[in-house]
């Protein structure tokens, strides 16, 4: 499988990149501007209804009342 930044478009001055399957909210870019480093590279970010994938790891999504 190739790499994303390989086939997305470099883009003078761009902090960083997201190809994701839902159109991002303004807390998600926030959230999104303290994950991803400073360093033009695109990232892959799908989001299921108990998943986050992001760059091919996986976060499951759970509510803070059940961890434990």
């Amino acid at each position: 499988m190739r790499d994303i930044n390989e086939i997305m478009p470099k883009i003078d001055n761009m902090k960083w990149g997201a190809l994701t399957n839902r159109p991002p909210t303004k807390g998600r870019i926030r959230e999104m501007d303290r994950i991803f480093p400073d360093n033009g590279k695109w990232h892959t970010v799908f989001e299921h209804d108990d998943l986050i994938s992001i760059d091919g790891k996986h976060v499951r999504r759970k509510s803070p009342d059940k961890w434990t």
